[in-house]
């Protein structure tokens, strides 16, 4: 979906808008470099440029393809650089996030952020057995918890290697380690695990 951006006119992808403003003045929806741009002129950050890469794609352990799309926001004192995989117009799959210094070199942080995803990717934790989805051998699982649509936010549902995975799916992969014990931790996700 392609919304207008009410600073600089340009159509622009639906998860790339910002309902910038308040409740005295109003909102507006801003392109990510028209958000950037406001925010930079309030913390004086003058020459301050909004980073703006093209896709990328980069392949998973089993040889899977994901095109990455990035975007960045400024974020007062911190610039979030994302890069997310589009399905359907929206954000969906594999995501990921590094944090810098405005004044950093968008291309330097471009370039931590892609060794990030490289090193993600390189990881399967689910393998499709005998008996359907399994934890692989390392025994470790990563992932994101995401909103599910679906159970109207009452569970929640996860996204591992990439792929949405219903909490009662999980609960049944686990069902393979009864009696095992485990230790949940929880990150950011603008941190690496």
């Amino acid at each position: 979906m392609q919304i207008r951006c009410e600073g600089c006119g340009q159509l622009v992808p639906g998860y790339d808008v910002i309902n910038y403003g308040s409740m005295d003045q109003g909102y507006k929806e801003l392109c990510g470099r028209c958000f950037n741009s406001e925010v930079a002129k309030l913390n004086e950050l003058h020459g301050f440029e909004s980073p703006a890469f093209r896709p990328v794609v980069l392949a998973d352990s089993g040889g899977g393809l994901h095109e990455f799309h990035f975007r960045s926001r400024l974020l007062g004192d911190i610039v979030s650089l994302e890069a997310l995989e589009i399905r359907d117009g929206s954000p969906a799959g594999y995501q990921f996030q590094i944090i810098g210094d405005p004044r950093d070199d968008a291309l330097a942080l471009l370039g931590r952020l892609i060794e990030r995803m490289r090193r993600s990717l390189s990881i399967k934790h689910l393998e499709d057995g005998d008996h359907g989805l399994t934890i692989a051998g390392h025994q470790t699982v990563r992932g994101r918890i995401d909103w599910d649509e679906k159970a109207e936010g009452r569970v929640p549902l996860l996204v591992i290697d990439g792929r949405e995975i219903t909490w009662e799916e999980f609960g049944h992969i686990l069902m393979t380690f009864e009696g095992f014990q485990f230790k949940l931790h929880l990150s950011d996700r603008s941190e690496e695990v």
